[in-house]
């Protein structure tokens, strides 16, 4: 039996390629006819970086994007003011990839599904869901699957979950409104983030954000309900702006909305399914990615009880990446310049983990800054033969790791990875005694240990 993906955003093609990858049946249907074609979430956080490089597509989307512009303020009195978003953050041997990096999620979706289709992957696009029986699937095709697993990853109005009636609690802000569009124009240099505030030089009333590896910049206009009021607008607080084209437009309305379950039996929820965001701080995709890449490495295991961790994992994290979002978007309306700042560490994702969760253990009397449950970082070692090792270059794939600093590697069942690291220790893993790491497929470390039959135990129940 296949495993069904619904939906072909970014949070439903990493679903797919990480069931592709595993050589795991599955079909992946998407309602539109075609992919997305809007900028709406451009922002990929350093977390979800580290992710697209484990999915061996980071290079693809370091060349198609750039780092954050610095913001341009057009005061009312005709001054310009820079400033930037957040410092640029230098990479150091734990964090090679240490700032937000811009890409439209146009472009996002495309190179996903370009790596999916050159790993032999198909969408069927033009393909919805109308009907859900346990994970017998009826689609509009007439087709009628018999699924093993569902997934929804359909958006923020999944049919898949109103299906399950699963609630989806929170609040829809009628008054807070924005209109958003991808235009091309002329009269402003790419340089910058362009923001023209309101009388009282506080709330904003016009931005202009140039799309990286394009030659379209994205719109925002909190007081337009439709093109027509956007150009007046611009021709009001921009004379100097000619917009030349507007191509895909959105009328945003807050909606701050989770679910109270990412699991029913068979059928799990994902991405923006799961849990819809403000776009202040860029959590939003970022977010539904990671749910993919924690789900589908226990898809493809089948496992019941490895599968019940997903909601216990991710449905925490939801909850509070949605605080911090929903934080800023508040902020947003009150103190805009204040809320466009992107320096709170928290945003990078990097310090989310599971620590304290079913998959978490850490049996050494004295853990150190790293345990358990985090996320496992980069490091510059040096193997038994004192050639170098990069950490992430051991990682990279769909296995298990067990990274072995300064001790030898018990026999471990199942694919597990093993990497010598000799007596090099690092600072990147806090470890000053011979220890073993054990690291998960989606790189975050489920076991910690002096003892290697703590691994062996650790492995044998999990799989």
């Amino acid at each position: 039996m296949t495993i069904l993906i619904a939906g072909a955003g970014p949070t439903g093609l990493t679903a797919a390629i990480e069931l592709q990858r595993r050589h795991v049946p599955y079909r992946i249907v998407e309602a539109s006819s075609h992919p997305f074609e809007g900028s709406r979430g451009k922002g990929l956080q350093p977390r979800t970086l580290e992710v697209l490089d484990d999915l061996g597509v980071l290079d693809r989307f370091l060349a198609a994007g750039a780092l954050y512009p610095p913001l341009r303020i057009h005061r009312p009195d005709g001054t310009l003011t820079d400033w930037r978003m957040d410092e640029v953050h230098e990479p150091t041997p734990a964090v090679p990839y240490p700032n937000g990096w811009m890409v439209p999620q146009w472009r996002t979706g495309e190179l996903l599904a370009e790596h999916l289709t050159g790993l032999g992957g198909r969408i069927e696009y033009g393909t919805a869901v109308t009907g859900l029986r346990g994970t017998t699937v009826e689609l509009s095709t007439g087709e009628t699957v018999e699924a093993r697993y569902v997934v929804g990853a359909d958006g923020g109005r999944s049919t898949i979950r109103r299906l399950l009636g699963v609630g989806f609690a929170g609040e829809t802000y009628d008054t807070h409104t924005m209109f958003i569009a991808d235009v091309r124009l002329t009269g402003l240099p790419r340089d910058a983030w362009h923001m023209w505030p309101g009388p009282d030089g506080r709330t904003q009333q016009l931005a202009l954000c140039p799309l990286p590896g394009t030659d379209v910049w994205q719109l925002f206009a909190p007081l337009a309900t439709s093109e027509a009021e956007m150009r007046a607008v611009v021709a009001r607080l921009a004379p100097e702006v000619t917009l030349t084209h507007v191509g895909w437009t959105s009328q945003f309305r807050a909606n701050i909305r989770m679910v109270d379950r990412y699991r029913v039996d068979n059928v799990f929820l994902a991405g923006d399914a799961a849990h819809i965001h403000s776009p202040a701080g860029g959590q939003g995709l970022n977010t539904g990615i990671q749910d993919a890449y924690n789900l589908g490495w226990k898809l493809a295991a089948g496992n019941d009880a490895l599968l019940d961790t997903y909601e216990a994992e991710r449905l925490p994290i939801a909850a509070h990446v949605l605080g911090i979002s929903t934080k800023l978007h508040h902020r947003q309306f009150a103190a805009p310049e204040e809320a466009m700042r992107r320096d709170d560490p928290v945003l990078r994702q990097l310090g989310l983990g599971y620590r304290g969760g079913p998959l978490a253990a850490d049996h050494r009397p004295r853990p150190g800054e790293v345990r358990a449950g985090d996320r496992a970082p980069d490091a510059l070692c040096h193997d038994t033969s004192g050639a170098p090792v990069r950490i992430f270059d051991a990682l990279r794939g769909p296995h298990w790791t067990l990274l072995c600093f300064g001790t030898p590697a018990p026999a471990v069942p199942g694919e597990v990875h093993v990497v010598d690291i000799g007596g090099h220790t690092d600072a990147s893993y806090d470890i000053t005694e011979p220890t073993l790491v054990l690291v998960r497929p989606d790189n975050y470390i489920g076991c910690v240990t002096h003892d290697p039959a703590d691994v062996t135990a650790y492995v044998k129940n999990l799989l």
